[in-house]
């Protein structure tokens, strides 16, 4: 049973942390993820970060590590476009929702462990076969219904009227902004 949703996008590290943390929770049956894209301006393939954005990401990683120790995170060599992931992932969920919540926390962790560039299909391509999908029904998604799930998630999100991600929004419109100690967020969910 859904109680909550959870707006995330694959290229912010704090979307990775919470996702994790609802996993180590045993809490993800109980949250529907909408991947939603709150930075369409970044490249394809991932643009390698220097100066100030690099500073800034290093920033962000070390912001996870002190709000969740116990989850593995490293720096990236920069933040990927994430459309093309969300894209695959929305896919995923509509073939196979099981299986589809193992590929979405594997391609936090292919950006966030391993630093790959998530918006390169070869990568997408590769996860997807590993997850047991035909990575031809997974990658490139631009069908129709694709491309409506994506408004979907999209317009709940804005209707939610705070444009941060992660953030979880309860059946009550009750929401829970931002990277949160895994006590906050169960109790959050608990409330539900």
């Amino acid at each position: 049973m859904n109680l909550c949703r959870l707006f995330s996008d694959f290229n912010c590290p704090f979307c990775y942390g919470m996702h994790e943390h609802l996993h180590g929770l045993g809490l993800m049956r109980q949250v529907s993820w909408h991947g939603v894209q709150h930075a369409r301006h970044l490249r394809v393939p991932m643009a390698v970060w220097s100066g100030h954005l690099a500073v800034e990401l290093k920033q962000e990683v070390e912001v996870v590590r002190r709000l969740a120790p116990e989850v593995p995170i490293t720096t990236p060599r920069g933040k990927p476009n994430s459309g093309p992931a969300l894209a695959a992932a929305a896919r995923a969920l509509t073939l196979d929702p099981t299986r589809a919540q193992a590929y979405i926390r594997s391609l936090y962790r292919l950006l966030w462990v391993e630093g790959q560039d998530i918006s390169d299909e070869h990568v997408l391509q590769r996860e997807a076969d590993r997850h047991g999908f035909v990575s031809a029904q997974i990658v490139g998604a631009t069908a129709i219904e694709i491309a409506s799930v994506l408004s979907a998630w999209e317009t709940l999100w804005v209707e939610t009227e705070h444009q941060g991600v992660p953030l979880l929004e309860r059946s009550d419109h009750a929401l829970l902004a931002g990277l949160m100690p895994a006590d906050t967020i169960r109790q959050f969910l608990a409330e539900a």
